[in-house]
């Protein structure tokens, strides 16, 4: 009976394990610890906000996908036209060469935290070499189930240690922490306002959303069934990322944190070690890298997903509706191989080049999403009456549409 229930919530909220997993990387912590460093803690509730925002755009994802049987990757090759997808496929291509960069150069730094290897800068390209070779080859050789479980230790690891640290400082902030998630209050200023939008746009991922659709055909989804499954499995995922995002601002706003790049964890790590006893501050090591690790690990998996896809619909064989015979295929395999090796170039530049263009890529995408999904989710004759947006799902798109529209300009202003 335990090994049967175990299965069964592995099922139901496997694929949001790996969502959430997947999505908080080191963007996300240098993000939020900056943002409650700098303007306080009435950012808590830009993370969760962030997350009911994320939630939106991939239970969108899976609406489409369970309305039609078809990926969102095909509806935009399918209704949008060829020219569509493949300036999509030319984004998908860089934006991994940027995200896999910003990876490798976050787990050196991890590694590093750890146990360095000569000099700084040498002890980080080692450890993001071992750690990119590490997990190509766990997901050549493991297999999704073997994936999806390490993936879930990852999480817990990441969640675990960065939810006790976090718990240890609110005890001292509690009326401060709630009225930042309780009465939230606006920016006072520009520089306010663009820490504020980080915030909202640093949960939960960006590209690698689109994998969920890949996730749930592993897990065996269809109908409404299926929707309500993911409502469920997604509210859960993004549920924690949001508490995870707004833990990283009460860190920030309680201990500091100053810097660039992947290197305010580390240096985080100290403060809270000075503030708090080297436990803390071991504490959040393992934390923080269990979170660039699970990123990695979710990357490398499920990148290669969408480069087989759009391959196989480019060469005219049409839609692959089986997860697994992706995975096997050469294309799956050989993309693999190059985002394990190709991205390690970005070691021998700075974690702050590496990070800026990842966000910058990244932060293009979900306007892209939101908007599709206005257009497709709301045509009956797509998606039948059952599956078509209701009006809150709307004017939430309607909402991410605008504020990742805005965050995307301000981010290439800038």
């Amino acid at each position: 009976m335990q090994i049967t229930t175990s299965a069964r919530w592995s099922a139901v909220l496997g694929p949001g394990l790996l969502v959430a997993a997947t999505g908080v990387g080191a963007g996300d912590l240098v993000t939020a610890t900056l943002a409650g460093s700098d303007i306080g803690l009435v950012v808590v509730w830009a993370a969760l906000f962030g997350a009911v925002l994320k939630w939106t755009l991939n239970e969108g994802i899976a609406r489409w996908q369970l309305a039609t049987g078809s990926t969102l990757l095909e509806g935009w090759n399918n209704q949008f036209g060829v020219w569509f997808s493949r300036m999509f496929f030319l984004y998908f291509i860089i934006w991994t060469f940027a995200v896999g960069g910003a990876l490798v150069n976050a787990c050196g730094i991890a590694g590093t935290a750890f146990f360095p290897i000569g000099d700084p800068s040498t002890s980080k390209i080692v450890w993001g070499i071992f750690h990119s070779l590490v997990g190509g080859i766990l997901v050549w050789k493991g297999g999704f189930k073997r994936f999806e479980r390490v993936m879930v230790v990852c999480v817990g690891v990441m969640v675990v240690s960065v939810l006790i640290t976090a718990g240890v400082i609110v005890w001292g902030s509690l009326n401060e922490v709630t009225r930042g998630i309780f009465l939230p209050t606006t920016p006072a200023t520009r520089n306010d306002w663009v820490w504020f939008l980080g915030v909202l746009g640093g949960v939960g991922g960006t590209v690698t959303m689109l994998s969920y659709g890949y996730w749930i055909r592993e897990a065996g989804r269809t109908g409404q069934e299926g929707l309500r499954t993911s409502q469920i499995d997604l509210a859960v995922s993004y549920g924690m990322t949001g508490v995870f995002g707004a833990a990283m601002v009460i860190i920030g706003g309680q201990i500091g944190g100053t810097g660039q790049g992947a290197q305010v964890a580390v240096q985080l790590s100290d403060q809270l070690g000075t503030a708090l006893g080297s436990q803390a501050k071991w504490l959040f090591l393992i934390g923080f890298w269990g979170a660039v690790f699970s990123s990695l690990l979710g990357v490398w998996q499920s990148a290669p997903y969408l480069f087989a896809d759009f391959l196989q619909q480019y060469q005219g064989q049409g839609a692959c509706r089986n997860a697994s015979d992706l995975r096997s295929s050469q294309s799956y395999q050989w993309y693999l191989f190059g985002l394990s090796v190709v991205p390690l170039v970005l070691l021998w530049t700075t974690v702050r080049q590496a990070q800026i263009l990842y966000a910058t890529l990244g932060a293009w995408f979900m306007p892209l999403v939101a908007l599709s999904l206005l257009v497709l989710n709301n045509r009956t004759v797509l998606v039948g009456e059952k599956f078509r947006n209701g009006f809150i799902i709307n004017t939430l798109l309607v909402l991410t549409l605008a504020l990742f529209a805005y965050l995307a300009v301000m981010g290439i202003l800038d």
